[in-house]
């Protein structure tokens, strides 16, 4: 793998490129991204040159989709067409049924694609908030449109680096990827929305707001994520974040008919084992 196009130069796309760096890629790294951003990659080191997308993907092995989910579905098309036989197209969408049906249509010569989720991130934004070891230790899913990784050189480059990068890879179907993370995901962050929003309007300033330990800011991390990050996840994963609501709303209706009841501890030890099974070293 000689050359990497990263399409989308923010958090993600930043922090994958300085991984390679870091794990000792020595080739060329291009930007597609906004002029402020590969302004910005640029002071960083973050990439060599920054290029339209007609120019950074015939010229890449690895191309490396991190835009917005919508930005992907939008692009693949013309990521296809443009894409030399051999080189590998991945993503880092947060969904993947969606991005691995609208690349099946797409894609049908030798160049091939790979879906892909690095389960990490952070509060900020914008390649000057990428890491280069933003994604070690991470769960990054891989979901091939069988089910299995193709047998291809680029596939095999590519898990190399991810090896080098400190990720071990999940594979997953893309049906399976969206049911599971509608739960162990985008359950949690609209849950956090929620409390937040409930917490502020049943309080009437910061000073009710101040009689609070560090409880309602753990459970409320999360709510400080943008909104237009997390509009197309909802839409693009919507029957099975429903599925995902409908269960927890049934375990809070649970909760409120038996706050009087032993089985409510029932609940509390079930939350706990979960917790301390998160905490083990993987």
């Amino acid at each position: 793998m000689d050359t990497v196009a990263i399409v989308g130069v923010g958090l993600m796309g930043g922090s994958f490129a300085l991984g390679l760096r870091a794990a000792g890629f020595r080739g060329r790294i291009l930007g597609v991204s906004s002029p402020r951003a590969l302004e910005a990659a640029l002071a960083r080191g973050v990439i060599d040159e920054g290029l339209p997308l007609k120019q950074a993907v015939p010229a890449a092995d690895l191309i490396y989709l991190a835009n917005p989910i919508d930005r992907i579905l939008e692009i693949l098309p013309e990521v296809a067409r443009l894409a030399r036989p051999g080189s590998l197209t991945t993503d880092a969408g947060s969904t993947k049924v969606a991005i691995v049906d609208r690349a099946a249509e797409c894609f049908r010569g030798s160049a091939l694609f790979l879906g892909g989720h690095p389960m990490a991130g952070k509060a900020e934004r914008g390649v000057e908030a990428a890491e280069a070891g933003l994604l070690r230790g991470a769960p990054y899913v891989l979901t091939p449109a069988s089910g299995v990784l193709p047998k291809r050189p680029a596939v095999r480059s590519f898990l190399s680096w991810l090896d080098r990068l400190g990720v071990s890879p999940i594979v997953l179907s893309p049906h399976d990827h969206d049911r599971i993370v509608a739960f162990t995901s985008h359950l949690p962050q609209l849950a956090s929305s929620a409390l937040a929003s409930v917490v502020l309007e049943n309080t009437r300033d910061p000073a009710e707001r101040a009689v609070s330990g560090g409880g309602l800011r753990d459970t409320t991390r999360l709510a400080r994520s943008a909104f237009d990050l997390w509009r197309d996840i909802v839409l693009t994963n919507t029957e099975n974040i429903d599925c995902a609501l409908s269960a927890y709303i049934e375990k809070l209706q649970r909760l409120r008919t038996n706050l009087r009841a032993t089985v409510l501890k029932d609940e509390f030890e079930r939350g706990a084992a979960l917790l301390d099974e998160l905490s083990r070293p993987s």
